[in-house]
């Protein structure tokens, strides 16, 4: 997938916004702070992750689904190849 220059704008802010949280997470556990704080932090982490796995990849699915010129038989490749894609990231 090659992101349209919007789309990776939202992308690279998204990774600066999971680059904060780490930060912030990285320093919750420097001063020992407590483990709901830590917890807490780690969960929006993985939101955060999910949430940039989960835009990655339906703009992939888009972008490989409505290509322009697939036959019937293409897209049921594609079709395979994103189903595939998505059983080893959901694993």
């Amino acid at each position: 997938m090659v992101p349209s220059i919007k789309s990776k704008k939202q992308l690279q802010t998204r990774v600066r916004k999971i680059r904060g949280q780490m930060n912030a997470l990285e320093t919750a556990l420097a001063e020992g702070r407590e483990c709901a704080v830590i917890l807490q932090q780690i969960a929006a982490v993985r939101g955060a992750v999910n949430g940039l796995m989960t835009e990655v990849m339906d703009g992939h699915i888009r972008e490989r689904l409505t290509a322009e010129g697939l036959s019937s038989e293409g897209r049921i490749d594609e079709a395979e190849k994103i189903s595939c894609l998505l059983r080893s990231y959901l694993k």
